[in-house]
């Protein structure tokens, strides 16, 4: 993959791994899976088969990229995939 770990912000995020490192909801901290959906809001991991919505605002995420892990802080994240790039 040619996507480097600074510049994450700015790229696609569907299929990359991701874990929830902190988040509002306890509930969501630990949660795994692989990103398969993204809106303005919200990200959608596949957990074991499941889909599960997570708020971008209220939780810090940490992906794969590569052989690195990357922690971004969901707000960063929330706007349209496609207006990211933009910022």
């Amino acid at each position: 993959m040619n996507l480097r770990a600074k510049y994450i912000t700015k790229h696609e995020l569907i299929g990359l791994e991701c874990e929830i490192v902190a988040a509002t909801d306890p509930t969501l901290v630990g949660l795994r899976g692989v990103v398969v959906d993204e809106t303005r809001n919200m990200l959608t991991l596949e957990i074991e088969g499941k889909r599960k919505k997570v708020a971008k605002a209220i939780a810090t995420f940490r992906f794969r990229v590569g052989n690195r892990l990357v922690e971004v802080e969901g707000k960063t994240l929330v706007a349209r995939p496609e207006d990211r790039i933009k910022r």
